[in-house]
């Protein structure tokens, strides 16, 4: 049974999106930073990601996120995003989710209240604060990434749909972000296939027409992402709700509004000077879930005006388990497995 090992999970969701956060079962990666190891596992061991991703054991709608030691001294503990378009370098949704888990695992020790700490992404030191009251961890504010505008409202011609206006924004990753009124949809949940199915051919159109180059990252591969925007309404000083729902290439629309595509509006509501210091925007999914964005202030960069935001949302711890790989069944590719596979975790042999 030398080709039999297990990986330790706690299963959580935020706003409905699954993450699956790996707590055990796999070496130490090589690189200094997290930022480089998931550089090497993207680009040497991607079979761990398309492993828990894919049937039997996933599906392309969740997520995993790897807990790794952290290399910045302030953080408490390092994570990995995978996701079905590959390595995000943040993930708003995936960080509730590792925030709590870390909480809830006691990698972080709970405290009543409100605690800070911080963790480290592939994009850098990311600080958290959670609320828990009677041991219960309510809710978690992150910070979003830097959130800015690359195009405002250009247009593109896309097959079987026609003329399409977007902006772009850049807030972990490049989103489109499209009207879906413009496009005859009202964000509901009988939509969803409806939704994907326009977004695959926009997401497509815009892929084949142009790429797109971050400030300071350069070339980040593709766009990946399409926000659907609802409607805003005011429903208090300062405060905003709009329906969206985010969809990732191809042919996943999440469950959650997403962290990413939060700030994404915030960096767009910014833009055309609708949004005052400490304004908040809550976002409402096809499952009526919501995060809250906040916009905390902007700085330069370049030509880009940068939106600082924060993301607030609560995660769910859904089962904690052990699941075996097997190397030997068909179903199960161990190629790009067994280098990082902890042999602390495998099956003894004659067990």
């Amino acid at each position: 049974m030398k080709n039999i090992h297990t990986l330790q999970l706690m299963d959580t969701h935020a706003g409905g999106d699954v993450s699956r956060i790996v707590t055990g079962g796999i070496d130490a990666l090589p690189g200094a930073t997290v930022r480089e190891q998931m550089e090497y596992l993207r680009d040497d061991a991607d079979g761990l990601r398309r492993l828990l991703l894919e049937e039997p054991y996933g599906i392309p709608e969740m997520s995993v996120d790897l807990l790794v030691p952290a290399t910045h001294p302030e953080a408490a503990a390092g994570y990995i995003i995978m996701e079905v378009m590959g390595y995000p370098i943040y993930s708003g949704s995936n960080t509730l989710c590792t925030a709590t888990a870390v909480l809830e695992a006691g990698i972080v020790p709970k405290q009543e209240g409100i605690q800070r700490f911080a963790l480290e992404a592939p994009a850098g030191l990311v600080h958290i604060e959670a609320r828990v009251h009677n041991g219960v961890v309510e809710s978690v504010t992150c910070e979003g990434l830097p959130s800015y505008i690359d195009t405002y409202r250009d247009t593109i011609q896309v097959p079987g749909i026609g003329a399409v206006t977007y902006s772009i924004a850049y807030s972990g990753g490049f989103y489109a972000l499209v009207d879906a009124t413009e496009l005859g949809f009202k964000l509901i949940r009988e939509e969803e296939q409806a939704l994907s199915a326009c977004a695959h051919k926009i997401v497509e159109a815009l892929q084949a027409q142009r790429g797109f180059s971050h400030y300071t990252l350069g070339d980040v591969g593709p766009l990946p992402f399409l926000h659907f925007m609802g409607p805003e309404e005011q429903v208090g000083e300062g405060y905003f709700r709009s329906r969206s729902t985010t969809y990732v290439h191809p042919g996943v629309i999440c469950r959650s509004t997403t962290g990413t595509g939060t700030s994404a509006r915030l960096a767009l509501m910014n833009y055309e000077g609708r949004l005052n210091v400490g304004d908040k925007l809550e976002t409402v999914s096809l499952r009526e879930t919501g995060f809250i964005g906040t916009f905390t202030g902007t700085h330069q960069e370049g030509a880009y005006q940068v939106v600082e935001n924060t993301i607030t949302g609560r995660s769910y711890v859904l089962a904690q388990s052990d699941i075996v790989i097997n190397c030997d069944d068909p179903l199960v590719a161990c190629g790009e497995l067994h280098h990082i596979l902890s042999d602390r975790h495998a099956a003894k042999s004659g067990s």
